[in-house]
């Protein structure tokens, strides 16, 4: 039911009706490239075409493609939404603005999900906080998964990244009508979508396009090679019975590749040369030949003020909910070392003499939480660092979770209902949900939050900068404290 008080705004696309929201003004389902269809589905994003009259964007529109996704026993659901919504116009964006006024800072957020789920749907990336606090907030959806980061001959790699940047474009060209001002863009993500803002801080072609970047639990080593993602593009042609090519997979359905997709978990990725930076977690990542941390280190991005931090228990994630973490061996401590280092004896030795008394499961969460984002977080805040021309800080997220059985911690997610203060949200609350059954500590979600808004709007998010002598970190938890070079002794073994 619409009234006259429902904001329009008009896009160089067409005008859009949005909901008023107390002071804010919500718009769901704006399309910023055209719908991946057919042989577009691996085509670089297009311009989608104009619309006559006034489009609808009060109700949430359909996701990317993808199968549905859990971690056992911990309930995922407002983390990786309702699943595939289906629709093929699904390249768009959410708003969330202050109803009046302008020239606000505007955040433009990549959701995580092992670049094959999750969508701007998921109830964490309700955008009111930011807000209520004088930010535009952007969400955004992107191709997921065979339609998003297989590498085809015939396809430009990257497809999914393509979207990001085609979605920084259209905040460009549109945000002002919103009230944002397109020259004061943070871009941030979380773990996959945090990945992905390391490759686009590294992409020649988004230059220009943000000025500040915050990397939540993503990893600038965590790219593919080229040798390693024409493995994943083997066996999902073989799977499809089609040739590795975009022209024999452009006439497959979306229900296809998704299937397919959802089969290619487990697939060897180690070279001779190469190990798998996702440890055999997803057969989806960026496709590069110099992994983004490589091309900060050579000047890119060096003009963007960078925030990037991990959480204390990254691993966690991975082994508590599937009943991994308390029954883990020597040997599976050493398996995880392997994965991930050329001297996993050494890696081993490292970790032991840095948590003297540490059980098995510590020391397995640790060694996985950084060989998939601790030590590619650390690498790129070395090389952004390394270049004066901006600011570089660092945090890592402390606080435990008591969720299942007080065991969770602070595991790989936890952060996001802090940075979005959304942890009175009930479906956070209780034994299997992410922040579990306890009450959080009293600020720890406003103080956090407020902590975001203040790097996109000013570039400072409240603490000394990150250099490569004290390595000045946040350690973000009941108590906020600044810790110089934590973890010194595991960062030197994986240098």
């Amino acid at each position: 039911m619409h009234h006259h008080l429902d904001p329009v705004v008009t896009t160089a696309q067409g005008a859009v009706r949005g909901l008023r929201q107390d002071g804010t003004a919500v718009f769901l389902n704006i399309p910023y490239a055209a719908p991946p269809r057919g042989a577009g589905r691996f085509a670089p994003p297009r311009p989608h075409e104009p619309w006559d009259g006034v489009r609808d964007a009060t109700v949430p529109g359909p996701s990317a493609p993808q199968s549905e996704r859990q971690l056992g026993s911990v309930d995922m659901s407002p983390y990786f939404g309702p699943g595939w919504s289906r629709g093929e116009d699904y390249l768009t964006v959410n708003v969330w603005t202050p109803a009046t006024g302008g020239g606000r800072p505007v955040m433009v957020f990549v959701h995580g999900g092992a670049f094959a789920a999750g969508s701007t749907r998921s109830a964490l990336y309700d955008g009111s906080a930011f807000a209520r606090d004088g930010v535009v907030l952007v969400t955004l959806n992107y191709r997921l998964g065979i339609a998003g980061f297989l590498d085809l001959p015939g396809a430009p790699a990257n497809r999914g990244l393509l979207d990001v940047v085609a979605a920084l474009r259209w905040v460009r060209e549109n945000i002002a009508a919103f009230g944002g001002d397109p020259h004061s863009v943070t871009l941030f993500g979380q773990s996959a979508g945090a990945t992905i803002v390391g490759g686009v801080l590294a992409a020649p072609e988004a230059a220009g396009l943000f000025r500040r970047a915050i990397v939540q639990s993503g990893s600038g080593l965590g790219a593919f090679t080229a040798e390693q993602a024409a493995r994943v593009t083997r066996a999902a042609a073989a799977d499809l019975g089609v040739e590795p090519h975009a022209d024999a997979f452009a006439g497959l359905p979306d229900a296809d590749l998704v299937a397919t997709a959802s089969r290619l978990a487990g697939i060897d990725l180690r070279t001779a040369t190469h190990r798998d930076p996702l440890v055999g977690l997803s057969p989806f990542s960026l496709v590069l030949d110099t992994q983004p941390a490589a091309s900060v280190a050579a000047g890119s991005g060096a003009g963007v003020d960078l925030l990037v931090g991990t959480n204390a228990e990254e691993g966690n994630l991975y082994l508590v909910p599937v009943n991994q973490y308390a029954t883990s061996t020597a040997g599976d401590v050493h398996d995880a070392a392997a994965h991930s280092h050329p001297d996993p004896a050494r890696l081993v030795a490292a970790y032991r003499t840095a948590r003297p008394g540490a059980s098995f499961g510590e020391l397995r969460s640790a060694i996985l939480g950084d060989a998939l984002f601790g030590a590619g977080s650390r690498a790129l805040a070395d090389a952004h660092a390394a270049h004066p021309g901006s600011g570089t800080f660092r945090y890592e997220f402390a606080w435990r979770s008591h969720a299942l059985d007080g065991e969770l911690g602070a595991a790989h997610t936890v952060e996001l209902p802090f940075v979005f203060d959304l942890a009175h949200l009930p479906r956070l609350r209780g034994h299997n949900a992410l922040i579990g059954p306890d009450e959080p500590p009293a600020d720890l979600a406003a103080r956090t939050h407020a902590t975001w808004v203040r790097f996109a709007r000013t570039g400072d998010p409240g603490w000394d900068p990150y250099d490569n002598e004290r390595r000045a970190t946040m350690r973000i938890d009941a108590e906020w404290v600044r810790i110089d070079d934590p973890r010194s002794q595991e960062r030197r073994v994986w240098s």
